[in-house]
């Protein structure tokens, strides 16, 4: 198969599959965190066989549909495996996840987990809040209470 032809198909393959979904790696995530100066962030870690994180993802959603015209930055990192990267591309955009949305490529998974909050089992969901300083000012292990959310961004807002 030509080159051309190859960039096709593949071009074709990440339309079916839906949204593309970045590499993020720890370099990566620290480089978000610098970007989003300025902004308030909510990052989501979640994944396709997790079901509370595909529950509260609508919820998580508009509530960043809501706030973003304020300074409100919302990030998903899905923990899927790069076998399963094209059901969560589908997934983000069946449920219009905003862009850019990001899947793991973490090079150790526990220092991963450490450096975004040493208090991380690695479980799932799990929310990180980051004031516009870029300073962590609330997690929220497991699935997210949308209201007790929405109080925290306000008030980093």
């Amino acid at each position: 198969m030509s080159k051309p032809v190859a960039a096709i198909f593949l071009l074709a393959a990440s339309l079916v599959h839906g949204a593309d979904l970045q590499p993020l790696d720890e370099a990566g995530y620290q480089r978000l965190l610098a970007s989003a100066k300025g902004r308030v962030l909510v990052v989501n870690f979640w994944a396709t066989w997790c079901a509370p994180c595909r529950k509260e993802m609508p919820e998580l959603v508009a509530l960043a549909s809501k706030y973003r015209a304020r300074g409100l930055q919302f990030v998903t990192v899905a923990i899927d495996e790069e076998s399963d990267a094209p059901k969560a591309a589908e997934f983000v955009t069946k449920t219009k996840v905003p862009q850019p949305a990001y899947i793991k490529r973490f090079q150790n998974d526990e220092k991963f987990i450490s450096m975004v909050d040493p208090k991380w089992s690695g479980g799932l969901p799990f929310t990180v809040v980051y004031d516009r300083a870029g300073k962590k000012v609330r997690v929220f292990p497991g699935e997210v209470d949308i209201r007790e959310l929405e109080q925290v961004i306000l008030k980093a807002l």
